[in-house]
């Protein structure tokens, strides 16, 4: 069974050393270590009204990007009047405005992307005295996480003459160490957290649809080896996080670059999905006096759309295209279920133990038992009037959902909570 870490601290490891982070911490996309994987309290045996109680709502403009939490702060974005893009700050428990800071940054995607709006995509990162923001236009902005007051920002069409990203921002800034990383300006930048001063530039793209990167980059180990894995619009690729240098690069097919999700990594092997392509699971070795070199360990008929798996003792729980939850073993390539039935457009899932919560884009909010032999549907709730795009956040007691024009923040019942502590979480 993955172990919940029941501790103070997480500690992570961000280049070039470790820094602590509060169990309680939701403070970039997917949570702490970028894998959907929640700890803090121990969640209860359903999502009922009797479980999950609405602590606070808030209204506000749209937005597609996550909320992130750190030091008993919610931060979270919005689209203003199709003119700005703005960041607010609550307190978490009470729901009180701390501060807002707002810019002008609108612009319109195209396509099919446009039905459902042209809203602020990527989700912030903090380091609990910052706050790392991207906006649609390309626009990396830094802000001080206690006043909003902001600290630079990097505008990649201007300093890197690359051109305006046509589907927006998208990539979600990862930090690591004394940087911030991100996929902008039809490349890879490593920026320093301080200043944002450019350190590297890679993986450059002539620029255009295949330069509007979709995938958020990751920090993973194959062996001893620390790696940046970045997805591009058309490849899975391992970047040296010092230096840049680009360590391996494998093509993964798509229709139109659609490399949406993030990818997961398991015994040395990277798995993804895309739209218009198939499921992959490369493997990743080095052999003695050469260099890193991808192969195709297995691959499935199924695709991905947008959400990015979970993965559960050795297997990735995953929403696909058409609109089905499938589970997938990792280690062999067999697809051991999918559902009959089909849901929503979008889920984000969020793991703890051997349960999933899975929010759906139409707000419904269900927890999954993760079980490799069926789909075990534990409990769902109606917890949002719209659309819930943005990715499902975790914060200790808090449950934190960012509908599409409001924020609501729910919490576990304490009493029910306490019990379930020391629990065996897949029973309830």
């Amino acid at each position: 069974m993955m172990m919940m870490i029941r501790s103070t601290f997480l500690f992570l490891l961000f280049l070039p050393g470790l820094r602590a982070v509060d169990e309680d911490e939701w403070p970039q996309w997917r949570g702490p270590n970028r894998d959907g994987v929640a700890a803090g309290t121990t969640w209860p045996g359903s999502v009922s009204e009797d479980h999950l109680r609405l602590l606070w709502r808030t209204e506000l403009g749209k937005s597609y990007s996550g909320p992130v939490t750190s030091g008993g702060v919610v931060y979270t974005t919005e689209s203003v009047n199709d003119e700005m893009e703005a960041v607010r700050a609550f307190d978490l428990t009470t729901g009180e405005q701390r501060w807002a800071t707002e810019w002008e940054g609108m612009m319109r995607v195209p396509f099919f992307a446009r039905k459902n709006g042209s809203w602020i995509r990527s989700t912030p990162a903090t380091d609990g005295e910052r706050v790392f923001v991207a906006g649609m236009r390309d626009v990396l902005v830094c802000l001080e996480a206690k006043t909003g007051k902001e600290q630079w920002r990097v505008d990649f069409p201007k300093l890197l003459g690359s051109e305006l990203p046509k589907f927006g921002f998208v990539c979600s800034p990862l930090l690591t160490g004394d940087s911030v990383i991100v996929q902008a300006g039809a490349s890879t930048v490593r920026l320093k957290k301080k200043t944002g001063e450019m350190v590297w530039r890679s993986l450059e793209d002539e620029g255009g649809m295949s330069g509007s990167a979709f995938s958020s980059p990751v920090m993973v180990k194959f062996g001893s080896s620390e790696q940046l894995l970045v997805q591009t619009r058309r490849e899975l690729c391992g970047v040296e996080p010092r230096s840049g240098e680009v360590l391996w690069r494998q093509e993964v097919p798509a229709f139109r670059g659609m490399n949406i999700l993030t990818p997961v990594v398991h015994d040395g092997t990277v798995f993804t999905s895309a739209y218009g392509g198939k499921s992959f699971a490369y493997q990743i070795d080095k052999k003695k006096g050469s260099g890193w070199t991808p192969s195709v360990a297995w691959e499935l008929k199924q695709q991905a759309y947008m959400s990015s798996p979970v993965v559960i003792e050795s297997h990735a729980y995953l929403h696909l295209r058409n609109k089905r939850f499938a589970c997938v073993n990792l280690t062999t390539g067999e697809e051991t279920w999918v559902t009959k039935k089909s849901y929503g457009d979008y889920w984000s899932l969020v793991a703890q133990g051997n349960r999933i919560l899975a929010l759906d884009e139409d707000g419904t909010l269900r927890m999954i038992r993760a079980n490799p032999a069926k789909f075990d549907l534990i409990s769902e709730r109606k917890v949002a009037p719209k659309e819930t795009w943005a990715h499902l956040a975790v914060s200790g007691s808090k449950v934190i959902v960012r509908e599409l024009e409001a924020l609501s923040v729910f919490e576990w019942r304490s009493e029910v909570a306490s019990r379930a502590v020391g629990a065996d979480p897949g029973k309830g």
